[in-house]
């Protein structure tokens, strides 16, 4: 599906004026300037990550909202203390109808790239 993409960590994404949150980790589609201009848009993310030991309960029922709401198609939220990683998908006004937790000795795909499977313990690792 896409050639290339770019990986950013720890950068800002614009969500609006008063909201640029800071993931940990996202698949971004490519671009030439790799997004020197100006921040990446929800629309310019193919997965966004979120990993959380101490900021789970603030990951869960703020910024996975806010990513809802702003049309993020995939989220992942990895939880360390728990060991597992959640899945979140189909954004619909600021909740995911679709949430799916993967432990040790699952695989999960990311949507935009259905043909590259990944081991939880992969992830975790």
């Amino acid at each position: 599906m896409y050639s290339q993409v770019i990986v950013d960590n720890h950068n800002k994404i614009h969500l609006s004026d008063e909201s640029e949150p800071e993931p940990d980790l996202i698949l971004l589609q490519w671009r030439d300037d790799f997004y020197e201009a100006k921040h990446p848009q929800p629309e310019d993310i193919l997965l966004l990550i979120e990993v959380a030991e101490s900021t789970i309960k603030y990951d869960r029922e703020i910024k996975i909202p806010l990513y809802a709401e702003n049309r993020i198609s995939e989220v992942w939220l990895i939880d360390i203390n728990q060991q597992l990683v959640e899945v979140y998908r189909e954004s619909q006004g600021n909740n995911y109808q679709n949430v799916q937790q993967f432990f040790r000795g699952d695989i999960l795909t990311i949507e935009a790239f259905d043909d590259i499977n990944l081991a939880v313990e992969q992830i975790l690792a």
